[in-house]
């Protein structure tokens, strides 16, 4: 028996070890072909599954936004002589396949997953309402977004901006193949840097291109950080979650007085 004068230390809360309780991932189409050159590769979307789903057990509440471009990019089939309208919808129409294949993912590993999108199209999925989706993840549900905003001309980076403001999110996470933001591409560029912080108006000013400049400007707005980093390297979305790993935050890093301009 304990004794009452020696007060038991109480039970970790649920994600106490990670400084954002609710995040939104957002996830480049790209990164689910793996090492292939189109479509979806199942073990990289498992293997994604089940680093959501580590995080999710540990109580941080998570949503997603994936992105199309590996099955069709919007803009790509526009520059090519498509009408840009149809082109987008095609590309948001990418991202209802690749948001049902996470999902499938997800739930084979035993998580509770939602998908909702802003197209309507109800025989496979739900529609987007904000409350249903914040429903969702207070009951510990992966919400995946799909359809984009619903509109062409938009970006699933401004879905997901969008969405991480809607759903009161801590932080938005962008998950792609490098490991942050740096001043030229580090793929063609050997002495490309890596910035550690930046500020969202740096992003802007610099034309850096971590996000389109209408999704920088709403998460600055919200003052909702942006955490880059690289999404294809195993367990590094469990070290950014919890503060740490290599990524560069645009905004203000967790529990810090950082950059925010």
């Amino acid at each position: 028996m304990s004794d009452p004068a020696i007060p038991e230390e109480a039970a970790p809360e649920p994600g106490a070890a990670f400084p954002y309780r609710r995040v939104l991932l957002k996830i480049s189409g790209e990164a689910l072909m793996g090492d292939g050159a189109y479509g979806i590769d199942l073990e990289t979307a498992d293997r994604v599954a089940a680093e959501v789903g580590e995080a999710v057990r540990q109580g941080v509440e998570i949503c997603l936004v994936i992105g199309g471009g590996n099955i069709f990019r919007g803009l790509s089939g526009a520059a090519r002589g498509m009408e840009r309208a149809s082109a987008d919808y095609m590309g948001m129409l990418a991202t209802v396949m690749n948001a049902l294949a996470m999902q499938n993912a997800l739930e084979r590993q035993g998580f509770e997953t939602r998908v909702l999108s802003a197209i309507p199209m109800q025989t496979i999925c739900e529609p987007y309402i904000r409350r249903r989706a914040i429903r969702h993840m207070e009951k510990g549900r992966v919400v995946i977004f799909a359809g984009g905003t619903g509109n062409p001309f938009f970006t699933t980076d401004t879905a997901a901006a969008l969405r991480a403001a809607e759903m009161g999110c801590d932080a938005l996470f962008k998950g792609t193949g490098v490991d942050g933001v740096y001043n030229a591409d580090p793929r063609k560029d050997p002495t490309a840097t890596r910035y550690d912080t930046l500020g969202y108006m740096d992003v802007l000013a610099r034309d850096l291109r971590v996000m389109d400049a209408s999704a920088v400007s709403l998460m600055r707005e919200n003052d909702i950080p942006i955490v880059v980093f690289n999404i294809r390297e195993r367990g590094r979305l469990g070290e950014v979650l919890q503060g740490g790993g290599v990524r560069t935050v645009v905004g203000r890093p967790p529990e810090t007085g950082g950059p925010l301009g």
